[in-house]
């Protein structure tokens, strides 16, 4: 009798394959497609546009063996089920798989997973669908408009700024976005005001701070000195009133599940983690993490979502376990449901853990620092947002003296509800101390122990974070969740914008490109002109317009802004300007400026060939030497290590003994400066390296404060670090992340090099 021909699944990567083979028996085989098998060529735009913009794909190069390999499985395959993710893109990939495989109709089907569980798993096996056409129609006119964008107007860049750029229909926005708020800093013009703070004392000696609110009911602004001046000589010494007292309960919401955009921003926040970093990582809970005792499981569910929607059995089983672990208090009446924005696709559910019941530190030994890290943080908002408010007692005191009003207010938590399992306080809001106000009555009088003013400026809009960034975008309707991380990376890696800190800083190559773009495209860099295309691929997925006709509809306007730059920029050339630095040349005393090389970006002296003096690129971090007072400089060392040192090098006092026995010169410690000083010492404090809050400390020596090496959170080994490097930690093991490309052996570079590379090796 023969053997019955088994079915065959198609996913994209080896990890939910085999998760997924766990799942269905030996009556299913699942492969790995490793993604995208069929796309546009990469040498020629792919694309014909006079005839319907119909696309000529053709199988990815370096796949072949993948591709035979799934051929040959489909032929001998019952069914073949097209398992790709569960979005426009993994609908176009299944798409592709059909075309590719040359399956017919009867023999394709599609199925989805929005978790990789047994019971999701199972129970979407037994209803597959077809393929639906809309999705891949979306998706298949946002890469033909890409497409068309990038291989028209890169070349034009090409020629009239610089070799290698690109331009793209989000990428350009998203610079652009970086442009404009830096061009808003320059143009900020600070404005004095000062705050009025009151100490007063009650009859029985307790004291409270009331800080300046007005002339009377009147919210009134201090702008100078000599106004400041004028209420401290009218209430000095004068008696204060308490002429209202308010006391109530506030209540406090819990945040809605995350989104691709907030789990972006929250573990950007919370972690350190980049956008890119947050979404490989959540790909692996996704997929599936060996559980012991439990196998192979994905543990939350698709992470590429606009959408707050949460499915009944998933609110069931919170609340359930709410109740079990926290008492019937902590789990309201009714479940907390949230509206998605408007615009949102609401395709699939928020992301949430696939089993409430798995809480983090039951895994925790079973995942990666990292995995741990943001499954605790998905599990904990999720939880946490069906679970009660917290409820704070709230005191507000208005009182007045001479005619001039101030107020004072405080709240203590009574309840904690949600912040039981997840507070989403902001760090800065959580540490500022507020002092408690006595239990005051209307009518009383304290007199005025003393007035203390403080003189301010407001200040200029942040720079955008990535996640900042992120969240404009998502605001203002550019890009959608799966385009977040990818946008950004491409932006970063053309240069046109670099990362200081935390914080993006648009170059002069981004602001030449962007103004280039300004002027001869301007729909192609409008914000809103690029929300509207959203929202019209949205329409093509709900099948409400056709692709075509969409794409038809853009081509002749920008066909048009295409003539016209060329025919305007005939024979010109548009030079990016140096920029400059602050760094100083030591040979010729030129300010040194910025340069792109094969290894990234360098400070480079403007004055070559006659002077060839290059350095890395020097970040000043806040704080100061606890040697000598002096900077304090972000390096990279020879394994790619960042370390803070002294400005001075070998020139600081700095004095040490490395775990190997050498002397160490000059300050140096892997440690991150921060802005606090020490409350015993006054010198500079430190935090850990690393992802994640730490809390900080002393590294003086001296300092009833300091705490050592071998108690910071690193693990210890036997030497130094860096041969002639060192500080109070030199023997202090870095965290691995970097492990596999420290153990990379160099390739030998050409002589005519070094310089370059030794330069490029410090930038960031």
């Amino acid at each position: 009798m023969a053997k019955a021909k088994t079915a065959l699944v198609i996913v994209e990567s080896p990890a939910k394959a085999r998760t997924i083979e766990k799942y269905l028996g030996s009556d299913f085989r699942v492969v790995a497609s490793m993604g995208h098998l069929r796309d546009l060529p990469k040498s020629t735009m792919g694309v014909d546009i006079e005839h319907g913009f119909a696309p000529q794909y053709i199988p990815v190069k370096g796949k072949e063996e993948i591709i035979a390999e799934l051929k040959k499985r489909a032929r001998e395959a019952s069914m073949v089920y097209l398992a790709t993710d569960p979005d426009r893109e993994g609908e176009a990939i299944a798409w592709h798989l059909k075309e590719l495989l040359e399956l017919p109709d009867d023999k394709a089907c599609r199925v989805t997973f929005n978790e990789i569980t047994r019971k999701v798993v199972t129970e979407s096996i037994k209803k597959p669908r077809e393929i639906d056409i809309d999705l891949v129609d979306a998706q298949q006119a946002r890469r033909i408009l890409d497409r068309i964008v990038g291989y028209e107007l890169s070349p034009l860049l090409w020629k009239k700024v610089r070799r290698g750029l690109s331009a793209g229909r989000v990428q350009s926005v998203a610079t652009r976005m970086v442009v404009d708020r830096e061009r808003e800093i320059r143009a900020f013009v600070p404005e004095e005001y000062w705050l009025l703070d009151a100490t007063l004392r009650r009859g029985d000696g307790s004291e409270f701070t009331a800080r300046y609110y007005g002339e009377g009911k009147t919210r009134t602004e201090l702008k100078s000195e000599q106004q400041t001046d004028a209420v401290i000589a009218d209430c000095a010494g004068g008696t204060f009133t308490i002429d209202t007292v308010k006391r109530g309960k506030k209540q406090r919401s819990p945040s809605p599940p995350f989104i691709t955009s907030t789990l972006q921003q929250e573990a950007s926040r919370r972690l350190g983690m980049t956008p890119r970093r947050t979404m490989s990582i959540a790909q692996q809970l996704y997929e599936g993490v060996d559980i012991t005792g439990q196998g192979t499981i994905g543990l939350i569910t698709y992470m590429r979502t606009d959408s707050l929607r949460l499915s009944e059995e998933a609110l069931a089983a919170a609340r359930s376990y709410i109740t079990a672990h926290y008492g019937e208090a902590f789990c309201p009446a009714t479940p907390n449901r949230y509206k998605a924005r408007a615009g949102a696709q609401d395709a699939h559910e928020a992301i949430r853990p696939t089993n409430v019941a798995l809480a983090p530190e039951q895994v925790r030994h079973d995942l990666t620092r990292e995995q741990y890290q943001l499954y605790r943080l998905i599990w904990g908002r999720f939880t946490a947002c069906q679970m009660s408010n917290a409820v704070y007692d709230n005191v507000a005191v208005e009182t007045s003296c001479a005619g001039h009003s101030f107020r004072a207010s405080y709240s203590e938590l009574v309840f904690p509800g949600y912040t039981a399992v997840y507070d989403d306080a902001r760090e800065e809001e959580s540490e500022a101390g507020v002092k408690r106000i006595p239990n005051l009555a209307e009518g009383e009088r304290a007199g005025c122990e003393k007035l203390s003013k403080e003189q301010r400026f407001t200040q200029p809009p942040s720079r955008y974070t990535e996640a900042t960034l992120i969240r404009a975008m998502e605001e203002k309707g550019i890009g959608r969740p799966s385009t977040y991380a990818p946008t950004i990376t491409t932006i970063l890696s053309h240069e046109y914008v670099v990362k200081e800190g935390r914080y993006l800083r648009p170059t002069s190559l981004g602001e030449v490109v962007t103004g280039l773009m300004e002027e001869r495209f301007p729909d192609i860099v409008d914000l809103k002109f690029t929300a509207n295309m959203e929202n019209g691929l949205d329409e093509i997925e709900k099948g409400a317009k056709d692709w075509q006709s969409y794409l038809s509809d853009f081509y002749g306007g920008f066909e048009k802004e295409m003539r016209d730059a060329e025919t305007a920029m005939e024979g010109q050339r548009i030079k990016v300007p140096d920029e400059e630095s602050d760094e100083i040349c030591p040979n010729c005393g030129r300010k040194l400026v910025y340069k792109s090389g094969r290894f990234g970006r360098f400070l480079a002296c403007p004055g070559y060939p006659e002077c060839t003096f290059t350095m890395p690129i020097v970040v000043e971090m806040p704080g100061k030497c606890p040697a000598c007072g002096g900077r304090l400089l972000k390096r990279t060392s020879r394994n790619g290590y960042a370390y803070y040192a002294c400005e001075r090098g070998k020139d600081c006092p700095w004095r040490g003994t490395g775990a190997d026995g050498r002397e160490i010169i000059g300050f140096m410690t892997w440690d991150v400066p921060t802005k606090d000083n020490c409350p015993e010492c006054g010198k500079t404090l430190f935090k850990r390296s690393g992802r994640g809050r730490s809390k900080p400390f002393c590294i003086n020596p001296d300092c009833p404060n300091y705490l050592p090496p071998e108690q910071r959170g690193y693990k210890q080994r036997k030497g130094a670090e860096e041969s002639g490097k060192g500080g109070d930690d030199a023997g202090a093991k870095k965290p691995a992340a970097k492990k596999a490309a420290a153990k990379k052996p160099a390739a030998k570079k050409p002589a005519a090099r070094k310089t370059a590379k030794k330069a490029a090796g410090g930038a960031e």
